[in-house]
C-alpha cells in the first residue's frame, strides 16, 4: 500500500508541480556525535538527494498518522490490551531504516509500529493486527507489542529481552557470513536490566555484529531518566565497548549515524548508540504522561523540535520540495491511513481451530503442534490409528 502511495503522490505531484524546478541534492550539517572508546566519528555533513528527502518525510508522516489512528482506535475500545505509541520518535525508526542493508535486522521492544510498517507491513496490515482482525501481520494474534515481517523480529513484551536475542540474530549473521547486523533497541527504562549488560559481554568477547540502541525519549514508565539511572550517557555503559550519541530528532543525523554504526559492527563488533528522543504520549495508553512532567514541556519539544516540523523546513528552504507538494502528500497519506482505519474495523477475527496454529514458521516434520488448519483432521485421524 505505501508504495501505491509514492506512487499515487508521485503522479499527482508532477502533475501538478511540472512547471516548477526543484534542487537534485542538499547539504547539512547536523549536531555533533559524542563519542566512546572511539578516535573518529560518523560525519556532521549529511547530503540528501530530492528522491530520499521525500522518502524519509512521507515515512514520518505516515508513522505520525498511524499512531494517531492506533490512539483514536484504542479510545474506541477497538483496540484490547496494551498500546505504546512512538509519536515524536519517528526520526530514530526512519533514520535506522534509511541507513539499513537488505541484510541488516532488526529487533525492538513494544514501541514497533511504525517499525513494522518500515519493514514492509502496509498500514492495513498494521492497523488490523492491533484491533486482533485477520489480515493483521500477525494473523491478529500478536498484537501491539508482537508483529512481525522479514528480517524485522519484532516487539518484545519482556523488558529488555531483545538485547540477548539481538545478540543471537547477530551471531547468526556472523555465522551464515552474509555482512548483515542486527540493531536491537531498547529504551532508557530498560538499560538498567541485567541481561543487556550480559549481552553486550557476550557481543565483545565473540566480535558480534551487533548494534545495542538505546531510544533515550527521557522517561520510562512514569520516571525520568535522572531518577532512574545513576549514568544517563547511555552511549558508555558497554564499558569496553564504543559507543555514539547523536540527535534523534533529526532524521539525516540518525541516518549518519547509522550508516558508521552498521560499517563499524560488520568490521569491528559491537557498538552501543544512545539516540536521544523525545515521547509525545505517556508510556503506554494507560498513562497520562502529566504526572511526572508538565504540558508545557511536552508543548515546548512539540514546537521547537519535532522532528517531522524540523526536516520539512529543512527541505523546503534548500528547494527540495514546495509548501504545495509537502501539502499534497500530507493529504495522500491522511487518505491512505482513514481507509485502513476503516478497513481494519471491518476486517473479520480468526476463527477458533486457528488458535493453536502458527506455532512454527515451517514445520521441519509435517505431524506436530502448530498445524495449519487443513491439516487438522489428518492429524486426528493419525492420532486415533496409533492410539488403537
Amino acid at each position: 500500500m505505501f508504495k501505491q502511495i509514492i506512487s499515487e503522490i508521485g503522479g499527482t505531484v508532477a502533475k501538478n508541480q511540472a512547471a516548477k524546478t526543484y534542487a537534485t541534492q542538499a547539504s547539512f550539517e547536523v549536531k555533533d556525535f559524542k563519542l566512546h572508546n572511539l578516535d573518529s566519528g560518523p560525519s556532521t555533513k549529511a547530503d540528501v538527494t530530492r528522491e530520499n528527502a521525500l522518502v524519509y518525510y512521507k515515512q514520518m508522516q505516515t508513522i505520525r498518522r498511524l499512531e494517531t489512528a492506533a490512539g483514536n482506535l484504542y479510545k474506541e475500545k477497538i483496540v484490547r490490551g496494551f498500546c505504546h505509541l512512538y509519536s515524536g520518535q519517528e526520526a530514530c525508526a526512519v533514520g535506522m531504516k534509511a541507513a539499513m542493508r537488505s541484510q541488516d535486522n532488526i529487533i525492538s521492544a513494544y514501541r514497533v509500529h511504525g517499525w513494522t510498517h518500515l519493514m514492509g507491513v502496509p498500514v492495513s496490515g498494521v492497523l488490523s493486527e492491533l484491533t486482533g482482525k485477520q489480515s493483521g501481520c500477525a494473523r491478529g494474534k500478536g498484537g501491539s507489542m508482537h508483529m512481525y515481517a522479514p528480517n524485522f523480529y519484532g516487539g518484545n513484551g519482556i523488558v529488555g529481552a531483545q538485547c540477548p536475542l539481538g545478540a543471537g540474530v547477530a551471531f547468526a549473521c556472523k555465522y551464515k557470513g552474509n555482512g548483515g547486523v542486527c540493531l536491537a533497541l531498547y529504551g532508557d527504562g530498560a538499560s538498567n536490566q541485567g541481561q543487556i549488560f550480559e549481552a553486550f559481554n557476550m557481543a565483545y568477547l565473540w566480535k558480534l555484529p551487533c548494534i545495542f540502541v538505546c531510544e533515550n525519549n527521557q522517561y520510562g514508565m512514569g520516571t525520568s531518566a535522572e531518577r532512574s539511572s545513576c549514568n544517563t550517557d547511555y552511549y558508555k555503559r558497554g564499558d569496553v565497548l564504543p559507543g555514539i550519541w547523536m540527535d534523534g530528532m533529526d532524521v539525516l543525523a540518525v541516518r549518519n549515524g547509522f550508516e558508521f554504526a552498521i560499517k563499524h559492527a560488520v568490521e569491528t563488533g559491537p557498538v552501543v548508540v544512545e539516540v536521544k528522543t523525545y515521547r509525545y504520549s505517556g508510556h503506554s495508553m494507560s498513562d497520562p504522561g502529566t504526572s511526572y512532567r508538565s504540558r508545557d514541556e511536552v508543548q515546548g519539544v512539540r514546537q521547537t523540535r519535532d522532528p517531522i516540523n524540523l526536516f520539512k523546513e529543512r527541505i523546503l528552504d534548500a528547494g527540495l520540495a514546495t509548501a504545495d507538494e509537502i501539502k499534497t502528500i500530507d493529504g495522500e497519506i491522511k487518505k491512505v491511513v482513514d481507509a485502513a482505519t476503516k478497513y481494519c474495523k471491518a476486517d473479520k477475527e480468526i476463527g477458533l481451530e486457528e488458535l493453536y496454529t502458527d506455532v512454527y514458521s515451517k514445520n521441519l516434520v509435517p505431524l506436530i503442534r502448530g498445524l495449519l488448519p487443513d491439516q487438522l483432521h489428518k492429524h486426528n485421524t493419525l492420532n486415533r490409528a496409533v492410539n488403537l
